[in-house]
């Protein structure tokens, strides 16, 4: 009886969660039609709407019209391949989350990926049950995170939708990462947020050579925003912590 019973409490908390995942939209593009395939079998017995493309340049267009909850973009690809295609989403001023798919030996293609605005990678070959569980935790991140849209201190307005940035009526020129990281430093606005955080979160995963990277980013970001990158008045330093926000 009880194990009829759990039997039963598993199948209901299984169908929530289905039903829950249909409201995801999921693109995928693959040029290996058989991966491709797998991951749309795999995806839709979870419950999410998926909808593929076989190339980079049919992806982008695919992603422009139907604004998926989540992209999974493979590297190596024709026509258009996947760092030059997450880019061009990027730059569109799309900023869905975006999983990689990588080959195992090209550690250039994660970093590259990830710098020019990638989530999260993922080697081939993988397994699926390790690819569904990245999907689900990085649309919980997403949808854990209060979205903004638009911020406006001192003179500087930015448009995180848009991927546009202005100081005092001026374009300022921001890279993809700065742009998710000033976003989610504005959404955790007046809270201290470690670099190990910021690496996990912004950078979508926990093993990224350094923090010296935050470091980095952050000091760029200050000459851009800041009137004085010296003593920033909105990007605060918590030494031996991490960093705060300040509007």
């Amino acid at each position: 009886m009880l194990v009829t019973l759990g039997c039963a409490v598993f199948y209901i908390l299984t169908c929530a969660m289905r039903d829950q995942n249909g409201n995801y939209t999921i693109a995928v593009i693959e040029d290996d039609e058989g991966v491709r395939k797998s991951l749309l079998l795999n995806l839709e017995l979870e419950g999410f709407k998926v909808v593929t493309a076989e190339d980079g340049e049919a992806g982008f267009q695919l992603v422009s019209e139907t604004q998926p909850d989540l992209i999974i973009l493979d590297v190596m690809m024709p026509k258009k391949d996947g760092l030059q295609t997450c880019k061009e989403i990027r730059n569109a001023g799309i900023s869905t989350p975006l999983i990689l798919l990588t080959a195992r030996s090209a550690e250039v293609d994660k970093v590259l990926g990830l710098e020019l605005g990638a989530d999260d990678y993922l080697a081939k070959p993988f397994g699926m049950l390790e690819l569904l569980a990245r999907v689900k935790a990085l649309l919980r991140r997403v949808q854990g995170v209060k979205q903004i849209d638009r911020v406006h201190f001192d003179d500087v307005v930015v448009d995180f939708k848009a991927y546009k940035a202005l100081r005092c009526e001026a374009p300022l020129e921001l890279s993809a990462r700065e742009y998710r990281l000033l976003q989610y430093l504005v959404a955790k606005s007046g809270t201290v947020v470690t670099r190990d955080e910021l690496l996990d979160e912004v950078w979508g995963y926990n093993s990224y050579p350094s923090t010296r990277t935050v470091d980095n980013h952050i000091a760029r970001l200050r000459q851009k925003i800041e009137r004085n990158a010296e003593e920033p008045t909105h990007i605060l330093t918590v030494h031996g912590v991490g960093y705060k926000f300040v509007a």
